[in-house]
């Protein structure tokens, strides 16, 4: 693993009842053994921002590339890319996990494009702890005249962030354009705070 990641950290941070898994039968039988699949299955992602996809009610199995898009329309996708499953998705892309690489990809319909978005599952995880754990907790000073150094102080964590990912794993943040990119941004300008966090009290007040 490209990160060591385990279930009671999440849960330490979360709680149980915050994390989502997916069960070893909704995967295809050759990759449910394989490592992404298992911390999918044991250690999950706190629910928020990544959301892991739902099997399917009927066959209980993830469903694959192919049944979502024609993987032929996508640039650089690989010749096996239709057989991989969606494991999950972020803002409009599609995740899916390759058996063979480990390698998780995000497949974007509206620009048919494919690029490799973490190395294995684990930096998936790690990367989906970091940026929900900071919307959970950071605080807001909720003085008026603070508010930029508030700001900065906010973007200098998702820096921080974005630059210890890429010491291990460059392919979360590899440039401005990958989704993870864009949801730091988006929490960087005070977006995606949510209930009953520090973060959203102080920019929306009780409500």
């Amino acid at each position: 693993m490209f990160f060591d990641v385990t279930r009671s950290e999440l849960v330490d941070i979360f709680g149980e009842d915050r994390l989502a898994t997916l069960p070893a039968t909704a995967f295809p039988t050759s990759l449910a053994d394989t490592e992404g699949a298992r911390l999918l299955q044991t250690v999950g992602v706190p629910a928020g921002t990544l959301r892991l996809r739902e099997p399917d009610e009927g066959s209980g199995r993830l469903p694959l590339v192919e049944d979502i898009v024609d993987a032929e329309d996508f640039e650089g996708a690989s010749e096996s890319a239709g057989e991989w499953p969606v494991i999950g998705w972020l803002l409009n892309a599609h995740l899916a996990l390759d058996a063979g690489s480990g390698k998780v990809h995000a497949f974007d319909p509206d620009e048919e494009t494919v690029v490799e978005l973490h190395a294995d599952v684990s930096s998936l995880v790690q990367v989906a702890l970091r940026l929900q754990r900071l919307l959970e907790e950071f605080t807001f000073s909720g003085d008026e005249g603070e508010e930029e150094a508030d700001f900065e102080r906010l973007e200098r964590e998702v820096e921080r962030i974005r630059e210890e990912t890429s010491g291990i794993d460059p392919l979360p943040f590899q440039d401005d354009e990958t989704v993870w990119s864009v949801v730091g941004e988006e929490i960087a300008a005070g977006r995606r705070f949510r209930g009953n966090s520090p973060g959203a009290r102080s920019l929306y007040g009780d409500r």
